[in-house]
């Protein structure tokens, strides 16, 4: 126990950068995927609850595949189109891009224009293909 207290006494910077570490990765487990929904989670709001998606991907990427009756609304001009999404407020909103990065910040966005129900596509579009769910080329 002396060791320790010898040790942080010393090394009082490293000490500190262990417990910001601890809990920055604390808050990450318990509110991290807040807000998140996997593949399956998002089937499920889409066929029991009428869950709107929107595609943040760029033109080109949702043309080569999206998800079925998807808008896409590429994140380059996503602040500008967010009254197009009013009629949607009181639906479940489930926002995708290619990883998962980008559609997180287009939650951000929705959330603060005031949409309640707002999740992320955790894994975006490699997710849904790796859990051999069905993409589409049509146009909605």
């Amino acid at each position: 126990m002396s060791q320790l207290i010898e040790f942080i006494g010393n090394h009082w910077f490293l000490f500190l950068a262990l417990i910001v570490i601890l809990g920055l990765l604390t808050y990450n487990l318990i509110v991290g995927s807040k807000g998140s929904v996997g593949p399956l989670q998002a089937t499920e709001l889409l066929n029991h609850r009428e869950a709107v998606i929107i595609d943040v991907r760029p033109a080109a990427d949702y043309a080569r595949g999206h998800i079925i009756n998807a808008l896409n609304i590429p994140m380059n001009g996503f602040n500008n189109q967010l009254a197009t999404l009013n009629k949607y407020k009181g639906r479940p909103i489930i926002v995708n891009c290619r990883s998962g990065a980008q559609s997180s910040v287009a939650c951000a966005h929705l959330r603060k224009a005031g949409f309640e129900e707002v999740y992320n596509l955790q894994g975006g579009i490699m997710a849904w293909e790796s859990a051999n769910l069905p993409l589409t080329r049509k146009k909605r």
